[in-house]
């Protein structure tokens, strides 16, 4: 393959010359033999691991890669990433480290990668932080690179309808509210997981797999296949062909993820109804790839593009339904039709946008109600709203899907963690046109920017989610919905005016004029903030102590690695 590249291989710093001779000693023993030391050496970046049903079918795919990318003419070195449950860490100390363990893996992709001079990579990622931590890291070392999707669960099924594992939480809920018995309960969480793969609605980790696609960094359809199909298998495999292929071609990730490929991107993510943890992580990938990008340009998408699809948290259907409908590249189709997306862009494969979605018929087929018609979405609007005011100078994002009016007043319900909220909900405390505040939760804060899914499905439970607000800090799942406003910024932790909410204060919501608002006078507040002091760091050693010194504002994406030498 040597032969045909344009480029010198950069790792042959490791492979060629005599004073190599120990170095490729080594990696005799891990199987290489003469003619291999001319070869590309590719990263496959495997994220498999037993301790979620999100990766657990994650190593067969990665044989598949390493099969193909041998047969591709490359050497494939086959190395592990982390992966932290949010499901399964969610309402606990545990799930502080779902938000580092982005930091990690994109550290740990990075520090392989550059560390062993490899020529490219295949990243396979699960749960929800995968996909984020290896984009960030494939944005920064900037070899040929492809995202592999380790596909999603089938939906669970019960008394006649699909499940996930939001429908789990939101069974706590209603059974703490009296409107379902224990053996119900039991049953829902009986049923709700059935096998392998990442949580079944557009979620985070469809929601991010979604937006890759459409950034040309994975294959398309690839991004709604069921984690236990054939057909994922056979994906990746091509995907490792692919990726041999670019290499050949010298396609690198900052030749793909440019700022117009990330307005595409948020374009699905608005048309899919997606996770507003897209806003997070997009902002991260950008700052990664230095592109310019901010939280208001995610609100000038939100303003052109409507949303197609009717998807769970707050729809009917599964990612596998819309796979089934035509995939993401069906919604693509649609938005490009509409001038909505950058037909131009490059893709992995080098093609353009426009040439991938040339056989994509123009409208979705009329057998299917997962992707509507375009002139009848489920919203003329994006769902995911950045919200401004005296609470919120930087920015907050609220995800209006499922609301029928996004707009409300009412007096704070004042908590400075998860879990003295979630106990005032299930103990029946929270009223009809209360507006709940979680603080102390933010990326510092927290520390990690906890998910507030527990406390939302509590309420979504209790049959308050269109009565009652939640604004918080810290995040929301991507399973989240209803009056819910999350990554308010500047936070708690720093003095952000959330620290100085008082029991009782009228809260104003207010979507349609995107402001988050506090309606306490400024003279008022300032003698509140003179009264103020930041609390005691909750770490000061280890993992979180470190992120927690490091990290910047959810409005700039919660990097870790901004402005370290201003």
């Amino acid at each position: 393959m040597t032969a045909n590249l344009p480029f010198t291989l950069r790792s042959q710093v490791v492979t060629q010359g005599v004073q190599r001779s120990p170095n490729r000693a080594m990696l005799r023993a891990v199987g290489f033999q003469d003619e291999d030391f001319s070869k590309p050496i590719v990263g496959i970046a495997n994220s498999h691991s037993t301790i979620t049903p999100c990766n657990m079918g994650i190593q067969r795919l990665a044989d598949r890669a390493e099969a193909a990318l041998r047969s591709s003419g490359c050497m494939p070195q086959m190395f592990g990433t982390i992966t932290i449950s949010d499901g399964i860490s969610m309402g606990t100390e545990g799930m502080k480290y779902s938000l580092v363990s982005r930091e990690v893996i994109a550290d740990a992709i990075e520090t392989v990668v550059n560390g062993q001079s490899m020529d490219g990579l295949l990243a396979i990622g699960g749960c929800d932080k995968n996909m984020p931590g290896a984009m960030i890291a494939i944005a920064r070392v900037n070899v040929p690179a492809i995202f592999v999707y380790g596909g999603t669960i089938k939906p669970g099924h019960y008394n006649g309808r699909d499940l996930t594992v939001v429908s789990a939480f939101e069974a706590v809920g209603q059974f703490s509210a009296g409107r379902i018995s224990e053996e119900e309960l039991l049953a829902v969480e009986r049923h709700a997981c059935p096998g392998a793969g990442s949580c079944g609605g557009m979620f985070t980790a469809n929601t991010m797999s979604s937006a890759f696609e459409a950034m040309g960094m994975s294959l398309p359809y690839s991004s709604t296949m069921a984690a236990e199909d054939e057909e994922k298998a056979d994906s990746t495999a091509e995907s490792a062909k692919v990726l041999a292929e670019a290499i050949k071609a010298g396609i690198r990730p900052r030749d793909i993820i440019t700022r117009q490929s990330i307005e595409n991107a948020i374009s699905v993510i608005m048309a899919v109804g997606g996770s507003t943890n897209a806003v997070l992580h997009f902002l991260a990938i950008a700052h990664a790839a230095e592109v310019p990008l901010t939280l208001d340009d995610f609100e000038t998408i939100r303003a052109r593009v409507p949303v197609l699809c009717d998807l769970k948290p707050s729809g009917r259907f599964v990612a596998t339904d819309l796979h089934r409908a035509g995939g993401i590249p069906q919604v693509m189709k649609m938005l490009l039709n509409h001038g909505l997306l950058h037909g131009d862009c490059l893709t992995i494969s080098g093609q353009t946008i426009a040439e991938v979605l040339r056989e994509v018929p123009d409208e979705p087929r009329p057998d299917q109600e997962v992707i509507r018609p375009w002139n009848n979405p489920m919203y003329a609007q994006g769902h995911l709203a950045i919200l401004k005011g005296n609470l919120a100078r930087e920015g907050a994002v609220a995800k209006i899907t499922g609301v029928k009016n996004p707009k409300m007043t009412g007096p704070a319900r004042v908590f400075d963690s998860e879990e003295t909220c979630l106990q005032a909900i299930l103990s029946g405390k929270i009223q009809a046109g209360d507006v709940v505040v979680v603080r102390y939760e933010g990326p510092k804060g927290g520390p990690g920017m906890r998910e507030m899914l527990s406390p939302t499905s509590a309420i979504i439970g209790a049959g308050l989610g269109d009565s009652v607000g939640l604004i918080t800090d810290g995040r929301f799942s991507g399973g989240t919905y209803g009056m819910v406003v999350g990554h308010v910024a500047p936070e708690a932790y720093v003095g952000g005016t959330i620290a100085l909410v008082e029991e009782g204060d009228s809260i104003t919501i207010d979507a349609h004029a995107r402001l988050l608002q506090l309606n306490v006078s400024e003279e008022e507040l300032a003698q509140r903030r003179a009264k103020w002091s930041a609390p005691k760091p909750r770490y000061e050693r280890g993992t979180l102590a470190k992120y927690a010194k490091l990290v910047s504002s959810s409005s700039l994406g919660a990097v870790t690695d901004l402005g370290l030498f201003d």
